[in-house]
């Protein structure tokens, strides 16, 4: 049988500038007839091209904008075997380009106006038993909620662990705003003021009589240059009860190595202002460092109560999420109490059967002739599949 049913009816040329009418360009076919199996699987998909795309005017013009792509096969023969190796071989392309190589199945997806049948339903037909097709459909099913169900788990783990996680974020935030609230009040209850409202730096450094912000100053810059802790923290001196230290800790700084000399004010927590750099070139400043360390306290408070706001919010949907049950799980059950019927059906039918006598050969002869439909018809919207049994002509062959 010819591969097209149609020829272009009309002359076409190559190329514009050439001039020249030719019918090597076909504008599409109405359908075509597949006679062998190819070795690749692109083959099988290719050669049907011309008549599956867009623009096929024969098909539109002639064929109510249909195509017939029609394969020939033989029941129970190598063609079987020749669409096993070819759906093996389209797995492993799969696998390969999707990077999937560890995946235990793989979804080909199914019969439609679009993709045509796949190898495993091809299988199927060839096999002889319509069994087998139920059998690959329902696993099939199976794999796509087993695949919806481990979505869902891993959805729901996520879930709990964001759950877990900014559950502790909140009790930790509330620990950090009761203790910091705790240091503010305290130094409200203590510290002092001038006429004007301003507290007063009342800083106390050890070793200095001074009271001067100025002189105070300085040695704490004298501090900062040569003290060595050796990453412990040394007190050097106290601000309204409020110890205040010092830590030495190795650094490096353009690929050289130096000590940086870090202070802090101590309460409940330690509190830092400029990350616990003094200002080297202005000694007032660095005598008031402490106290503004103290002063920020009530901003650190409103950022943990911000983050608490916003934990507040997730927090509910987090849980309801992670509340939530599967609700397919039945289905699932059902559907594999149905596969594993067919299986144990499928394997008695496979099973050798034992030595009948003539009769009973002829009985079952005359069955099978019975339940063999004359005609069966099954109308794909792209493709069609035309199996022979061995033995019988072309012309008997079984349309489905």
């Amino acid at each position: 049988m010819s591969r097209s049913l149609h020829t272009n009816r009309d002359f076409e040329k190559l190329e514009p500038y050439e001039g020249k009418p030719s019918r090597t360009v076909l504008r599409g076919e109405e359908g075509s007839n597949a006679l062998d199996l190819p070795d690749r699987p692109s083959d099988l998909q290719q050669r049907d091209g011309r008549g599956v795309r867009a623009g096929n005017e024969i098909a539109k013009h002639f064929a109510e904008n249909n195509v017939d792509i029609i394969i020939y096969a033989v029941e129970k023969s190598l063609d079987s075997y020749k669409f096993n190796l070819l759906h093996c071989k389209q797995t492993f392309i799969s696998q390969l380009k999707s990077g999937a190589m560890g995946a235990r199945t793989i979804d080909e997806g199914a019969m439609d106006e679009k993709s045509g049948m796949n190898f495993s339903e091809y299988m199927a037909l060839l096999s002889g038993n319509t069994d087998l097709l139920d059998k690959a459909k329902l696993e099939k099913r199976i794999a796509s909620l087993e695949g919806e169900r481990k979505s869902f788990n891993k959805g729901k783990r996520d879930s709990e662990f964001k759950l877990e996680s900014k559950t502790g974020e909140l009790r930790n935030n509330t620990a950090f705003i009761e203790a910091m609230t705790e240091d503010w009040n305290r130094f409200l209850s203590v510290v002092q003021t001038d006429k004007e409202g301003s507290r007063l730096n009342l800083v106390k450094v050890d070793g200095v009589d001074s009271t001067d912000e100025k002189v105070i100053g300085k040695r704490l810059q004298e501090i900062a240059k040569n003290a060595t802790t050796g990453g412990l923290y040394k007190a050097v001196g106290e601000l309204y009860g409020f110890p205040i230290k010092v830590v030495s800790e190795r650094t490096l700084k353009e690929g050289l190595e130096f000590t940086d000399n870090r202070f802090v004010v101590e309460g409940n927590y330690k509190y830092t202002y400029n990350n616990g750099h003094l200002a080297m070139a202005d000694p007032i400043a660095a005598a008031r460092n402490f106290l503004n360390a103290l002063e920020r306290i009530p901003t650190i408070i409103d950022q943990y109560k911000s983050k608490n706001e916003v934990l507040e919010k997730e927090i509910p949907q987090l849980q309801e999420i992670a509340g939530k049950v599967w609700k397919k799980e039945d289905e699932l059950k059902q559907l594999k109490s149905e596969l594993a019927a067919l299986d144990r059906k499928i394997q008695l039918e496979l099973a050798p059967a034992q030595e009948n006598t003539e009769e009973n050969r002829q009985g079952n002869e005359k069955k099978q002739t019975e339940q063999q439909p004359e005609s069966p018809h099954v109308d794909f919207v792209r493709s069609h599949l035309i199996i022979g049994r061995p033995g019988l002509s072309e012309s008997k062959g079984v349309k489905l």
